[in-house]
């Protein structure tokens, strides 16, 4: 894998956990309602898995077998 790929997953994972720690001291003292933003954030992230699977399934099925028949 590329370094310069990995610097850059490594800096937006580090701007993720930053951007949920300030949701979690924003929800701990009660200026935002952690409720809603939880569920739209699991909501959010479900919607991301089950696109990611598909397009996972769409690549290892269709573009793999192609790649077999040449």
């Amino acid at each position: 894998m590329n370094t310069s790929i990995k610097k850059i997953v490594s800096y937006i994972l580090i701007a993720l956990v930053l951007i949920f720690t300030l949701i979690a001291i924003l929800g701990i003292w009660d200026v935002i309602s952690l409720e809603e933003i939880l569920k739209k954030i699991l909501a959010s992230l479900f919607i991301i898995f089950v696109a990611s699977v598909v397009v996972l399934f769409i690549f290892t099925v269709l573009i793999k077998n192609n790649d077999k028949a040449d």
